[in-house]
């Protein structure tokens, strides 16, 4: 049956592209971002889904140089930590390349509004939806940029009250993410996480459920 509603096969295709190919980039090239892009990007964000239409979500652009080393030096300083409370992976930890801050032609701050506790439509119980809608306006920004051609990094390696200060937020926001954006030479062929046998993807069979928790739902025809 047709439906009226679906997009042509040409698009749709193109979203699920964006989607298989997007990456969580750490090398970038140091050309800049044209304005118009990243204001392509950030409207994409703002499209984004938000529970109670709350749009939690603001984007600090990061333009002065010594801010930047500032924040980098913050990540470094988080990253040995990291690596200390992973215990016997701490080695293999510190041989990943987990950021890209300095190289990127763009750096952003994510951070959510202060003021939230305001919003109760749909955060009663789980006031943790502030961070979800966020987080599908960091997706929203992440598949416009690829479908451009740009990568995007998330990098979550820092003390939130730390970058607060640093960024000179006020008290009751709170940053969830530092994106580094720019061109690259070319997107990995797979997470780069993968590719460094940190871990693997899940097989579909062990992330559906079907009527309750842990029962494995037989998968729907692809």
């Amino acid at each position: 049956m047709t439906n009226p509603h679906q997009y042509d096969s040409d698009a749709i295709d193109a979203v699920y592209r964006a989607i298989r190919e997007r990456r969580d980039m750490r090398h970038f090239l140091p050309d800049p971002i044209d304005p118009e892009q990243l204001a392509r990007f950030i409207a994409a964000a703002h499209s984004a889904p938000s529970v109670g239409y709350m749009q939690p979500w603001r984007f600090l652009r990061i333009t002065d140089a010594a801010l930047r080393r500032q924040l980098h030096a913050h990540v470094d300083a988080e990253r040995v930590l990291t690596a200390e409370a992973l215990g016997e992976r701490s080695g293999e930890f510190m041989r990943l390349k987990v950021e890209g801050i300095l190289a990127c032609g763009e750096l952003l701050v994510v951070g959510l509004v202060e003021g939230r506790e305001k919003f109760v439509f749909g955060r009663r119980t789980m006031p943790d939806m502030d961070l979800a809608s966020a987080s599908c306006a960091i997706q929203n920004f992440w598949l416009a940029a690829r479908a451009e051609g740009i990568g995007v990094g998330w990098v979550s390696l820092f003390d939130p009250e730390q970058v607060r200060a640093l960024c000179g937020m006020p008290d009751g926001s709170r940053p969830i993410a530092l994106l580094c954006v720019g061109h690259v030479d070319e997107f990995y062929p797979e997470p780069m996480l993968q590719a460094e046998r940190w871990d693997s993807r899940r097989d579909l069979g062990e992330i559906l459920y079907e009527n309750a928790w842990g029962v494995t739902a037989k998968p729907p025809a692809a």
